[in-house]
């Protein structure tokens, strides 16, 4: 794809602030190793605010501006372009809403790594299903990509800050038997947003499911639940008749 002027002065730009020091640590963070899931990642050593100052002043750039940034081999531009999609969102026309929706299930395997889902899924993917029929989170739930999998959940955000927990709490169900760590970290994630709203939701799936659970779901789940009940669950006492 040839590059437009405005993005290679984006990149430009963002390179500029480049740092290897943060660079080598993210690589780190982020598990770029072999066999890790995010291996073979490239990282240019920018902080998240330097990219999200940098938001405002690029606002306005067209689709392929970002469709650009998002097809990039640095995390950090990757994560730039998921920024101002996520800005532009709530303000485009029901169109342009459309086009950054499929656009965005379009490139998923650029988003490709827990922080590039945690900032952009609910506020797009999730955003924009609100009013409309969520079957496509389940064909997600059902991907082979770990990432798409994690949209699904991560998508029900924004209906959980709604107070809308069906289909959050569907996904979770069909996501109890996934074998990925990440997966058990925001499935039991969302049930504890869940449970900040509704503790009596929460309790019922648990109670339904909480044997079944990888033991990372359950923890993050009741995290934040009393001592003496967390440790029941931990302890598989819990009452569930």
């Amino acid at each position: 794809m040839e590059k437009t002027p405005q993005t290679s002065t984006i990149r430009k730009q963002l390179r500029s602030f480049a740092n290897k020091d943060i660079a080598e640590h993210s690589l780190r963070f982020f598990k770029t190793g072999e066999g890790e899931y995010g291996a073979g990642d490239k990282f240019l050593g920018l902080r998240v605010p330097v990219l999200r100052e940098h938001v405002k002043l690029y606002k306005h750039a067209p689709l392929e501006v970002v469709e650009e940034l998002l097809s990039t081999g640095y995390h950090e531009e990757r994560l730039f372009a998921l920024f101002l999609w996520v800005k532009q969102f709530p303000r485009a026309s029901d169109a342009d809403k459309k086009n950054i929706y499929t656009s965005y299930l379009a490139h998923t395997d650029y988003i490709n790594n827990w922080d590039l889902v945690d900032a952009s899924a609910h506020h797009i993917v999730g955003a924009y299903l609100e009013e409309r029929s969520r079957a496509a989170l389940y064909k997600l739930s059902q991907s082979n990509s770990l990432w798409e999998r994690r949209i699904a959940m991560m998508a029900c955000f924004h209906f959980i800050r709604k107070n809308d927990f069906e289909d959050a709490l569907r996904i979770a169900e069909l996501l109890l038997d996934d074998a990925q760590d990440l997966i058990h970290k925001v499935v039991g994630w969302m049930l504890r947003e869940i449970g900040k709203r509704d503790f009596e939701c929460e309790q019922a799936f648990l109670q339904q499911y909480y044997r079944q659970m990888p033991r990372t779901m359950l923890r993050y789940a009741i995290e934040k639940h009393p001592e003496k009940l967390r440790q029941a669950y931990l302890k598989g006492e819990v009452n569930c008749s």
